[in-house]
């Protein structure tokens, strides 16, 4: 804890004690104590403050500095460290630190309580909570309950700190905040205060009570320097790996970027894309280099691995492998959409402020247009259908290179002809015989072949006739849904 003396100033010049503030004098009374933690971590949540305080050493009625003999390292409950008991009756959510300082020869203790996060805060299994000066148990204010629990549902990780008590200077040598202006098209303020005031109206950093700075999980993921800074972070920077082959025996390459997300993916695109095979054409007596794989698809389906992850899963970030016949994204968790409607629904996401921030930073597509681009892309090149797998804690998606369609699983025709379905829908268009043709790159010849597909992907019940009376010779195919 920094910046102690101001913190106090700033807590006792309150026009009043506060349902996330606690002033005391000499009380020591271990169960009281634990009572007004959690429900300071709960108010805290309630009030939407990052922190909640109890303060030894002053009157609680004054806000006069009368200081105190308590200290909490020393205090004990019965044998036991009074500090070691609160924590093992507390609930594993709850954050503390603690410290004294001596003010004008009064002697000051200070306890920091982080807000309630995933859950309400429990001391002997009960939950707590501060209304106005008095502590009451949660269960008996059912209003009160219902509001926490949806102020701490809608808490999202982006906005819980990443890193606290910094200096102005700390934050702009830990964030690549020039990345930022770069992206956001605006000049470099000639302050460190105006960079500092457009990282906090962006959530970035926050203003603590006590004049430092902190970062934020959104501030660390999008822009630090190097994520290795941020302990909770460090392990879910993105890694890109290039295997000899179509299998993981052998590693040609193996590449880990430390920075932000924001500020390593133009980066990262090219490294990828110099990765990539390409293929010399002349065309026009002009020499035209092709990618195996489509750009674009491969720049949507990255940003929304890190757009899409969920990172309450620890111990594992989003990864690029790239293989001879097919580039392979994971992130982790599971899609929040059914993948059968990936295409035409509006895309939900765990991190809505990151994702809305890197829109507006370039770094992706408007909402819901991604999905709809990368069918779009992996069609044009005549390619397999994006294949999309989904495990017990991750996703992967994975693009194809080019591979004949004779060579292709029935379940991989099968899932083209459906998305090809729903491309068509979107577009006010329906699939025909001839336009999955045109997608696989089939001559006429294999009208035959294209029509069981059809007949199997309508079994199946992946599509169905607009008109089931139609001719066969004119029918028309729509997604099962529509």
């Amino acid at each position: 804890m920094k910046n102690i003396e101001k913190l106090v100033k700033s807590l006792i010049a309150l026009p009043k004690e506060t349902e996330w503030v606690e002033f005391k004098h000499n009380n020591s009374n271990p169960k009281m104590i634990g009572q007004n933690i959690s429900a300071l971590a709960n108010a805290a949540a309630l009030k939407g403050k990052q922190f909640a305080y109890i303060v030894w050493g002053v009157d609680d009625e004054t806000h006069k500095i009368v200081g105190t003999d308590f200290d909490l390292k020393i205090a004990k409950k019965g044998n036991e460290e009074l500090e070691n008991w609160l924590i093992s009756l507390l609930s594993d959510n709850v954050n503390i630190d603690y410290a004294m300082i001596t003010i004008n020869g009064n002697k000051i203790s200070i306890l920091k309580i982080s807000k309630a996060v995933l859950f309400p805060v429990k001391f002997e299994g009960e939950e707590f909570i501060k209304i106005g000066s008095y502590t009451k148990k949660l269960k008996d204010n059912p209003n009160i309950h219902s509001k926490l629990w949806k102020m701490i549902h809608s808490d999202s990780l982006e906005e819980q700190i990443c890193k606290d008590d910094l200096e102005m200077t700390d934050v702009l040598k830990l964030l690549d905040y020039i990345s930022y202006f770069r992206m956001s098209n605006k000049q470099i303020p000639n302050s460190r205060e105006e960079i500092m005031y457009y990282l906090k109206e962006e959530g970035i950093v926050i203003m603590q009570d006590n004049g430092l700075f902190s970062i934020t999980n959104l501030g660390a993921l999008l822009f630090a320097n190097n994520l290795n800074d941020f302990k909770k972070l460090s392990r879910k920077a993105l890694r890109v790996v290039q295997y000899d082959g179509n299998n993981k025996m052998f590693i040609k390459k193996d590449y880990i970027n430390e920075k932000g997300y924001a500020s390593l993916f133009e980066q990262v695109m090219e490294y990828i894309k110099a990765l990539i095979p390409t293929q010399e054409l002349i065309k026009d007596s002009l020499r035209q280099t092709k990618n195996y794989y489509p750009i674009l698809a491969i720049r949507e389906i990255v940003a929304n691995a890190l757009i899409h992850q969920d990172f309450s899963i620890s111990g594992t970030g989003p990864v690029v492998e790239i293989f001879d016949n097919r580039i392979e994204v994971t992130n982790p968790g599971e899609p929040l959409v059914d993948i059968f409607r990936i295409v035409d629904n509006p895309p939900k996401s765990r991190n809505e402020k990151m994702a809305a921030l890197l829109r507006r930073l370039g770094v992706c597509e408007e909402l819901g247009s991604g999905w709809d681009k990368i069918v779009n892309s992996c069609e044009f090149f005549q390619l397999p259908a994006p294949r999309i797998t989904i495990y017990e804690e991750n996703t992967k998606v994975a693009i194809f290179s080019d591979i004949s369609f004779k060579y292709l699983s029935t379940e991989d025709k099968l899932w083209a002809c459906y998305l090809h379905s729903c491309i068509k829908y979107l577009q006010g268009e329906q699939l025909t015989n001839s336009s999955l043709r045109d997608r696989f790159g089939l001559k006429d010849s294999s009208m035959a072949s294209v029509s069981r597909l059809i007949k199997d992907a309508v079994k199946k019940e992946y599509i169905k006739p607009l008109d089931p009376d139609t001719a066969p010779k004119y029918m028309k195919y729509v997604p099962i849904w529509a």
